[in-house]
């Protein structure tokens, strides 16, 4: 696959495993009545309703919540989860099973660490496209050692970077 297409999948996986979270927030024995879900609910979750009653609660929490935030949604921002699950559907069950893994390699990182990487892919989004692909070709171009070496190098200047307070006034 292609590293152009492999972030932005990765950003899709971020976001819909960070739903499935906050979804997982309802205790897990309690099952959602369908009656309890609002009409746009229903109407977004429809083809499950035979089988509603006799699935899991978290399944029936994850779906909930993702009907909710689908109904809040502006048809610009639905056009481009339906391009972005497309996109997933067409990875391989490897290619799902590594950005499932580096998903949670990323959740079981310092918040700092994770502001860090945040802050790092904004910074390389705003790059113009060809100066984006040149560092892409360029990491392409590494050994892992360099690569490695790289990202320790990108990591002790970020915690040498004295922190907004920190800095004298």
């Amino acid at each position: 696959m292609k590293v152009r297409l492999m972030i932005p999948t990765m950003l899709a996986a971020l976001l819909i495993a960070s739903g499935v979270a906050l979804a997982q927030d309802a205790p897990d024995d309690a099952t959602i009545e369908w009656n309890s879900l609002n009409a746009e609910q229903q109407q977004v979750l429809n083809r499950f309703v035979d089988n509603w009653e006799s699935m899991p609660p978290e399944r029936q929490a994850r779906l909930a919540e993702g009907a909710r935030r689908w109904v809040e949604m502006s048809a610009r921002e639905r056009s481009a989860a339906r391009d972005r699950f497309e996109a997933w559907q067409r990875l391989s069950d490897q290619q799902r099973a590594m950005i499932r893994d580096r998903y949670q390699q990323f959740q079981r990182l310092a918040p700092d660490e994770k502001a860090r990487i945040r802050n790092n892919f904004r910074r390389f989004r705003q790059l113009p496209p060809d100066r984006r692909q040149q560092l892409r070709d360029r990491f392409r171009q590494m050994t892992p050692d360099q690569r490695q070496k790289v990202r320790d190098r990108l990591r002790q200047r970020h915690q040498a970077r004295p922190r907004s307070n920190d800095r004298p006034n």
